[in-house]
């Protein structure tokens, strides 16, 4: 009679789903926050990821070869989900995409410069005098209590 095997030692093991794992990725989650997913460690994500082969049936050397091969994936689905809204009218992303891949900026209507178009000078406050401070403080208060109509 075959001697019954003996049960192996140790807590049961951990299995990950790899689609779980590839929406994960995709959605740019870090090694961390997908080994908090499945409730692993990282060194145990690395090792079931090291198990697993793809599409191609070649073997993935570990989660940084595997996060390379799927995040572009989930960047073009945020595109794609991106240039769909800007389709279905949102100003907003328009406006977002436009200065993301046209190159478009706001209009600004001053510039701000020194003398001659130079660097706008600045005072540090530490190294003016308490007489000098005290006239800052003066002329700040008579210009926030004028009257915008000059009277």
């Amino acid at each position: 009679m075959p001697k019954a095997k003996k049960p192996k030692g140790g807590r049961p093991r951990k299995e990950i789903d790899p689609a779980d794992l590839q929406s994960l990725v995709r959605m740019q989650c870090t090694a961390a926050e997908c080994a908090a997913f499945f409730e692993i460690s990282i060194d145990t994500l690395d090792r079931r990821i090291k198990e697993m082969k793809d599409e191609d049936d070649v073997a993935i050397e570990g989660f940084a070869d595997y996060y390379k091969r799927q995040a572009p994936h989930g960047k073009a689905s945020l595109r794609r989900l991106q240039w769909a809204s800007a389709h279905r009218g949102s100003v907003t992303m328009q406006i977002w995409l436009g200065k993301q891949m046209l190159d478009q900026r706001d209009k600004q209507d001053h510039e701000f410069s020194g003398p001659e178009k130079g660097p706008i000078e600045t005072i540090n406050w530490d190294e003016i005098s308490a007489e000098a401070k005290r006239e800052l403080l003066k002329a700040s208060r008579m210009l926030t209590n004028a009257d915008p109509n000059g009277k």
